[in-house]
C-alpha cells in the first residue's frame, strides 16, 4: 500500500455515479429485460475507462472502477456472486431497515424517506441453502476492466472495493444455517474468495462495513452497549477470519454509519468502539469523519494511537450533500489529522461513496468532480503545509 511519502496522497471510497447509457442497461437487467450481453460488456468496459481516466486527470491518486461491474448495490451485489440465496417480495410489507432509535425519533422524516425510496426495500433476500462462492466470472471482469482502464493513465495506485461480511446482503433471513453467526461464518469464509481474487491481480481490497456502526442504533436498546461491544468484538474476529491469508498491506478497511440522509443523532461515538475497528487485519483505516455528526471526532486521535505501518484514510468531503468543501478546509480536516497520526501516515478520502446505487446518486455528477477538485487542491495545500 502506497503512503503519503512526499505528499498527501487522494482516494475515496469507492461507488461513483454511474453514466446514463451504462444506468440503461443496469435497469433492464434489474427489470429482467432482454439485454445485449455483448452490447453491455462494451459498454461497461468503455464505461470504467471513462471513470478511471475522469479520476486520473481531476488528480485523485489512488483510484476504483467507481463499482461500475455491480448491478444492485454495493452490498446486495453478493446476491449475484453467492449461492445459497432466495431473493422474494418482503414478506407482509415490512421494510427491514424501518427500525432503530433514530427512526423512532424522526419517524415523520423517515416516512417521507421511505416512500421516496421504496422500490429499493419492496425485496427481502433469504438463505435457504449452502453458501458458496459463485462470482468468479463476474468479478474476473471487473478486474480486467480495470485494468485495461490503468493501462491509459498514470496513477499511483488502485483498488476495488467489496462487502465486508457483515455487509453482505443485511438484513438478510437466515433459513438454512443453525445460527447467525453459523450463516455469518459462512459468508465470511465464500467471499474470501473475492477478496483474495482482488489482492491475486494486483489491487487493493477495500471491505465496506456499515454494518459495524449501523448495528448499535439497531441493537441498543433494548440491548445493552455492552451486548453491542461484544457483538462487535466477535464479528472483528469474523472479519479476520475471512482475511485470512491476506497481507495486512493490501487491505483498506471502510467504517462509516450508514450513511443515510438522515439526522444519525444515534450515532454510536467512534471514540467508543475506535479499538476494535484497529483490531481488524487491515493496512489502511477508511472512516467517515466530514459530516457534522461526526468532524469532531478526529479528536479521538489525540489519545488513541494508529498502530505502527498503518494508514488513516479520513473523509474529508462528505458525499452527502451538494454543498461543495473549500479546499481551505479540507486541508484544515488533513492537517490536524497529520499532526496526530503522521503526515506519511494520512490518505484523505471521502465519507462514502457518492452512488448509494447505480439508480441512485447522492450528489449531481457535475458536484461530485466539483467536490473531488476540493479534494485534491486540499490535499495540495495542506502538503505545502506539512512538508513546506
Amino acid at each position: 500500500m502506497k503512503r503519503s511519502t512526499d505528499r498527501i496522497l487522494t482516494s475515496h471510497v469507492g461507488s461513483l455515479i454511474r453514466p446514463p447509457e451504462l444506468i440503461e442497461f443496469l435497469r433492464a437487467q434489474q427489470e429482467h429485460r432482454p439485454v445485449d450481453d455483448a452490447a453491455f460488456a462494451k459498454c461497461l468496459t468503455n464505461a470504467v475507462a471513462g471513470i478511471v481516466r475522469q479520476q486520473a486527470e481531476v488528480g485523485i491518486d489512488v483510484v476504483d472502477d467507481g463499482e461500475f461491474g455491480k448491478t444492485i448495490s454495493w452490498s446486495q451485489y453478493a446476491l449475484e456472486r453467492l449461492s445459497g440465496f432466495e431473493r422474494r417480495p418482503m414478506s407482509g410489507g415490512v421494510n427491514p431497515f424501518a427500525r432503530g432509535a433514530d427512526r423512532t425519533r424522526f419517524a415523520a422524516f423517515y416516512a417521507e424517506l421511505d416512500a421516496r425510496d421504496a422500490p429499493a426495500t419492496q425485496w427481502e433476500a433469504a438463505c435457504i441453502g449452502e453458501i458458496v462462492y459463485t462470482g468468479q466470472a463476474a468479478l474476473q471482469r471487473d478486474i480486467d476492466n480495470l485494468k485495461a482502464a490503468l493501462a491509459k493513465v498514470n496513477v499511483v495506485e488502485a483498488f476495488l472495493p467489496v462487502a465486508a461480511p457483515a455487509s453482505v446482503i443485511p438484513d438478510r433471513k437466515n433459513e438454512y444455517y443453525p445460527s447467525e453467526d453459523a450463516c455469518l461464518l459462512a459468508i465470511a469464509e465464500a467471499m474470501r474468495t473475492e477478496y483474495r481474487m482482488i489482492v491475486d491481480a494486483g489491487f487493493l481490497v477495500q471491505l465496506d462495513d456499515a454494518r459495524t456502526a449501523v448495528t448499535y442504533d439497531r441493537m441498543v436498546p433494548p440491548a445493552s452497549f455492552a451486548d453491542y461491544r461484544r457483538w462487535v468484538a466477535n464479528y472483528v474476529e469474523v472479519v479476520n477470519h475471512a482475511l485470512d491469508g491476506i497481507p495486512e498491506d493490501r487491505v483498506r478497511y471502510h467504517v462509516c454509519w450508514g450513511s443515510w440522509p438522515g439526522p444519525h443523532t444515534t450515532d454510536v461515538p467512534l471514540r467508543d468502539i475506535v479499538d476494535l475497528i484497529l483490531r481488524v487485519r487491515a493496512g489502511a483505516y477508511v472512516i467517515e469523519g466530514a459530516n457534522p455528526r461526526h468532524e469532531h471526532e478526529w479528536k479521538v486521535w489525540q489519545e488513541v494511537k494508529l498502530p505502527p505501518g498503518k494508514v488513516l484514510m479520513p473523509g474529508v468531503i462528505s458525499h452527502a450533500t451538494n454543498i461543495v468543501e473549500h479546499p481551505e478546509l479540507v486541508s484544515e480536516r488533513i492537517v490536524r489529522l497529520a499532526r496526530l497520526v503522521g503526515r506519511e501516515n494520512v490518505i484523505a478520502g471521502t465519507d462514502c461513496g457518492f452512488a448509494q446505487s447505480p439508480m441512485y446518486r447522492r450528489v449531481h455528477p457535475s458536484i461530485m468532480w466539483a467536490k473531488f477538485e476540493a479534494l485534491v487542491e486540499g490535499a495540495r495545500l495542506a502538503s505545502r503545509e506539512l512538508w513546506g
